[in-house]
């Protein structure tokens, strides 16, 4: 206890001078789950699924109740995470196909170049979805620009989603085990002659599809795109957690030296949902439940790995997701029959998609032992989009010009040793909303989803909708009729936001 104390101490007084010293430098891994619900954790709640190492990085470090990402859907957190920019104020940061360009221009400031430009090894293993190349790639030579040219030393991606073709690994901008003699196409305009769909071979998939996932069949599951050719190369979906988490092992074995960043981007929870078979069955909530469980096993082996090298001590890790939960989400895995009494959303309303809570706050944990007090909780209000700001400042490094227009330093916030976070922070899903202080607001004229899948949809007239989240976290009672002044305040700060450049 003693040494850890002293350690803390060392790490603070460095931190008050110009930045932190080489050896200060925390090394940071930051894993990023797809569509885990705030509820869907043991910290959270969570009864039906166990989490025995996300619980244990919740005792352990410090849990966020107000922690967001940007928006309810994955490529435009996934922008604003990188860039420290709303994505709503970029046009084409929407949900990307498979085979869609590099959406963040080569060059700009991100967090991964900051980090590197801080001395840091910075490396990507997982989910990318953020496009790659100049759209409609060749994918049998070497697709750039891509992760390496946003300051990332080392990727190793999916260049979408499970549920998108290409389904192949990507290392360092080229196609992971493909055989020349054999090369792959992909298409999301028309199928290709002959080749099978979930439409004309439904009956022969092991998973079926409940809409829009009918296109080319890999693995006996249907997706989204066409494809062939290129089987050597077509991933597994029961081995994908593994794969991943192989590699994100030994991207911190071989930097072990750091210091280092590792932005591991999980495909699980999202579809297909198709766990390794040593977790089927681990829970009663079908393939959702396990693979949660799957989820949680690719934490535990993180911290196995910086157990075993020494390096717990002094590495941030962080947990969070990229968006809120989903139910049935394009097909027939029994997400919503065998969903039981788990609240995946926890005490929040509405899920992914929805500008309810449930679709932007997000299940959070910070664990840096040398630093951040544990088994702490904190209310304070962070956003994802921070991250960038943040962690500049603590290695450092300075955001010049207009990088990471959004991104507010909320350091203190992060570790602990504040609740004072933002202000304010808006949220997204289609349109904008504002969340200030305890104060929820939505704009009229827009609809939002409801529910976890299959929706309803809550149409919202005017003067839009207002919330006390702190006396009705559910968002339950609408009471703009109720505090009119509060209404026309929020919605005039919402549209000067949106017209600003952004706080910084």
């Amino acid at each position: 206890m003693m040494m850890r104390v002293l350690t803390a101490m060392m790490v603070v007084l460095v931190f008050g001078g110009a930045g932190l010293s080489e050896t200060a430098k925390p090394n940071i891994v930051l894993i990023y789950a797809d569509d885990l619900g705030y509820g869907d954790v043991g910290f959270n709640g969570a009864h039906a699924v166990k989490t025995p190492n996300l619980d244990r990085l919740a005792r352990e470090g410090l849990r966020f109740t107000s922690s967001y990402c940007t928006a309810a859907t994955c490529t435009p957190s996934r922008y604003s995470l990188l860039t420290g920019e709303y994505n709503w104020r970029r046009k084409g940061t929407g949900i990307l196909s498979g085979d869609a360009a590099l959406i963040i221009e080569p060059g700009r400031t991100t967090l991964a170049s900051v980090l590197n430009d801080a001395g840091y090894r910075t490396g990507v293993v997982g989910k990318w979805h953020l496009g790659m190349g100049g759209g409609r790639n060749d994918w049998n030579g070497l697709v750039k620009p891509g992760p390496n040219a946003l300051g990332f030393d080392y990727s190793y991606v999916m260049a979408a989603t499970g549920d998108r073709v290409p389904t192949v690994y990507v290392k360092n901008g080229r196609v992971v085990g493909l055989d020349p003699d054999d090369p792959i196409e992909v298409s999301y305009r028309e199928g290709f002659e002959g080749v099978p769909t979930g439409q004309t071979h439904r009956r022969e998939l092991k998973m079926d599809w409940s809409r829009g996932h009918n296109s080319a069949i890999v693995n006996g599951i249907s997706r989204i795109g066409h494809q062939r050719g290129g089987e050597s190369a077509w991933w597994v979906d029961e081995d994908m957690a593994d794969v991943f988490t192989v590699e994100a092992v030994s991207f911190i074995e071989r930097n072990r030296g750091g210091p280092f960043f590792l932005f591991f981007a999980t495909h699980d929870i999202h579809v297909p949902r198709v766990p390794h078979g040593r977790f089927v069955g681990q829970t009663e909530m079908g393939p959702r439940g396990d693979a949660i469980v799957q989820f949680d096993w690719q934490v535990g082996e993180v911290l196995k790995a910086l157990d075993r090298l020494g390096l717990s001590e002094n590495t941030i890790v962080i947990v969070t997701s990229d968006n809120g939960p989903v139910l049935d989400d394009g097909y027939k895995d029994g997400a919503n029959e065998l969903l039981g009494d788990h609240r995946a959303g926890g005490p929040w309303r509405g899920g992914k998609y929805s500008v309810f809570e449930g679709g932007t706050r997000m299940p959070t944990v910070l664990r840096w032992p040398s630093r951040v007090e544990a088994g702490k909780t904190t209310d304070a209000i962070v956003s994802q989009v921070d991250y960038l700001a943040s962690f500049a400042s603590l290695v450092g490094e300075r955001l010049e010009g207009g990088a990471g227009p959004d991104s507010e330093n909320v350091l203190g916030a992060l570790l602990g040793e504040t609740e004072r976070g933002r202000e304010r922070v808006v949220l997204h899903a289609g349109f904008t909303v504002l969340r200030e202080g305890d104060w929820k607001y939505i704009p009229p004229g827009r609809g939002t989803r409801d529910g976890l899948g299959p929706w309803s949809r809550v149409r919202i007239a005017e003067p839009g909708m207002l919330f006390n989240l702190r006396q009705d976290p559910g968002e339950t009672r609408d009471v703009a009729g109720e505090h009119p002044e509060k209404v026309k305040a929020m919605r005039a700060r919402l549209e000067a936001i949106k017209a600003e450049g952004g706080v910084r």
